[in-house]
Parts: C-alpha cells; structure tokens; sequence
C-alpha cells in the first residue's frame, strides 16, 4: 500500500503539486524542456496490468465526439526531434499498443513524432486521481503501483510492469483521472498530448468504425448476422496492406487468421501435382478474390494446414479477423463456409483430377 506524500513533484513541471493548488495550465507552457503524463485507462488496457483489479470497468460519462471537436483539424502538428535509437525504443515500446492497431503507416509515423519521452523516478507520480487529463502514456520501462483513493488512503489495486500504457479514459470520456499512478522505481515513458491524442487516434479510430460498419454489411457472408453480431466483429478487426506480389498465405502453413479484401485483389494458388501424385512447385491460379470477398476460412474452418497460397495483385488492403474471434463471433456463418468446401473440392478435382488434398 501507499500513501500519497506531503510533498509531490508535477510530472509535467518537475515543481511541487499542492493539492486543488495546482492547475494543469500552470505547467503546460513548460511542455517544451519537461515530459507529461496521465492517467485514468488503466483498467481499458487490461492485458498490461497485474493483479486482482486487472479488468475493464464501465466509465459514466459523456464520451469525446471526434465529429464536435472543429478545431482538431487546425491544431497545428507537433513534432518532438529524436534520435534514431530513441526512436526505435518507440516503436518497440508501441508494437502492442491496441489504439495504435488501426492506424495506417503514415499516421502512426506522426503519433511517433509527437511523442516525448519521460523520464521518472521512484515514488514519482505520474497522475493523481481526480485531476485533468492531459496526456496518453506508453510505458518503455519501469513499474508503476495503480493507486485508488478508499476511506481517505490509496490502495494499491494492480500495477504496469514494464509494458503498456495508460491514461486514455479521460482523454477519451472527458472524466477526472480515475486513478493515481506512481512509479516505484526509475522508468522511462512517452506522452502523447491530448489534442494529437483526439486528433490521430481518437478521430481516426471513430472513422474506421463507420467504414468498417458500412463495409460488413456489404460482406455476403456476414449479412445473416444480427446487427450486434456484426458490430463484435467491428470490435475486433484488423487491417493489413500489402504490395503488388506480396504473398499472403503460404500453402502447407498452420492458419492463424481470416481475411476480408477491403480494396485491390487477391489471386489464390494452388501446387500443381505430377502423375505420381507428387507436388511439384509449379503454382496454378484457382480463383481470384476482389472487394468484399473473403478467404483463408478453409484450414480454420477444418483445422487443416493452408491449401493454398494467396498473393496481393497490385496494391491490397485486407480486414483480418484472428482465430480466436473467428472462432468465437462467426459461428453462425460457418454452415454456410462448410458448404463452400465441397465447391472447393470439385475445383480442386477439375483442375488436378483428385480432390485429396483437403481431405488429409
């Protein structure tokens, strides 16, 4: 357990924070030589936390409206100088970040540029309970204790052991920080202002949902689903470009995803086999998949080995669906990938006279 100290040094400022005393105006002008934080998604990123309380709660509040905030789109860009090596310690740090899933290349090459690094020292706050939000925070090292007030003291109620990231909630809902975070040894940290946080992130991820929504219900095989059945799948989709010739799915692979072709296209191919019944590495093309259509549902949907391969024709943008959704959200879809298989067999059997393949 700890308790908060008499004294505690802004994180933004670096000066003493004297509690209700302190606004969070006083430090922004200093941004420029400091480091922020905040806190307050602590429990939104449940897979970065240890202990009891490492789970998602419900947030009451009026949630930021990318579509109200005009002035977004005149923020300047703000870009902080790094070296290549703090750069690469970035990237790493935001690989699993689950915000940054959805975004395209180039935005999330800007949220890099607009992060600042923080460096922190034990028994530093990072954000107290109940104040602004001001900054989104990945975690490059360090442990940090998640704090909640109860009876006039803060119970430890979980921690960020060297990975994650916090304090989207009160960017995200407009709330008060719904925690406090204290670092318990020397850590490391990169911020993300709040405006650049609404206006790449928030923003974007706003505007991939009514895409992907309009999208879904275009997909054949996902109209018999029930509005909310398709709004899960929204929740958990993915995005993968590829160039012309990229390959996709390699034939004879163990699967471990579904895809959508949202733009471009897709040819599917197939080893050819000799009259021994030998493969050979000649490739046959088999089918080709455009806009709206889906594969690599076949080794899923029989727990099979890929049975072909499939490659980018020109410039491709897929949805990707992961196994463990697949199996979990598309139930209901699969009688109707089970008849497909026979349609598979058959063309399978025209093209090399036996339809073995998918059988064993």
């Amino acid at each position: 357990m700890h308790t908060k100290m008499q004294k505690t040094i802004c994180a933004r400022c670096r000066n003493e924070k004297r509690p209700h005393t302190h606004a969070t105006s006083i430090c922004l002008n200093r941004l420029e030589k400091s480091n922020t934080f905040t806190t307050s998604s602590l429990f939104l990123s449940a897979e970065s936390t240890t202990g009891k309380y490492n789970r998602r709660v419900s947030v009451c509040a009026e949630a930021y409206d990318p579509d109200d905030d005009e002035d977004d789109d005149v923020e300047p860009r703000v870009v902080y100088p790094k070296t290549d090596e703090q750069r690469r310690r970035l990237q790493d740090a935001c690989r699993d970040i689950l915000l940054f899933k959805t975004l395209e290349q180039e935005q999330f090459s800007e949220v890099l540029d607009g992060m600042f690094e923080v460096l922190v020292k034990p028994q530093e706050h990072i954000i107290d309970q109940g104040d602004d939000g001001d900054n989104f925070y990945v975690i490059e090292k360090g442990v940090y204790d998640i704090l909640v007030e109860k009876d006039r003291a803060n119970v430890c109620v979980g921690k960020y052991d060297n990975k994650g990231s916090f304090g989207e909630l009160a960017l995200m809902y407009n709330t008060p920080r719904a925690a406090t975070i204290v670092a318990t040894q020397e850590g490391a940290l990169w911020g993300l202002d709040r405006a650049t946080f609404h206006r790449l992130i928030v923003k974007n991820n706003a505007k991939k949902r009514r895409m992907y929504e309009a999208f879904i219900e275009c997909v054949p095989l996902l109209r018999s689903l029930e509005v909310s059945e398709r709004m899960k799948i929204v929740d958990v989709l993915g995005a993968r470009a590829f160039k012309d010739g990229d390959c996709i799915i390699i034939q004879g692979e163990e699967a471990d995803c579904f895809y959508i072709v949202e733009s471009g296209e897709v040819k599917i191919m197939i080893k050819s086999k000799t009259k021994a019944g030998q493969q050979d590495n000649t490739e046959v093309e088999v089918a080709r998949c455009s806009r709206g259509q889906y594969f690599g549902e076949l080794a899923l949907v029989t727990n099979k080995p890929r049975a072909a391969s499939v490659y980018a024709v020109g410039e491709t943008k897929c949805l990707v669906i992961d196994i463990q959704a697949f199996e979990r959200l598309l139930g209901p879809c699969m009688d109707i990938m089970k008849r497909n298989i026979s349609q598979y067999e058959d063309q399978r059997a025209a093209l090399f006279g036996s339809n073995d393949d998918l059988k064993h």
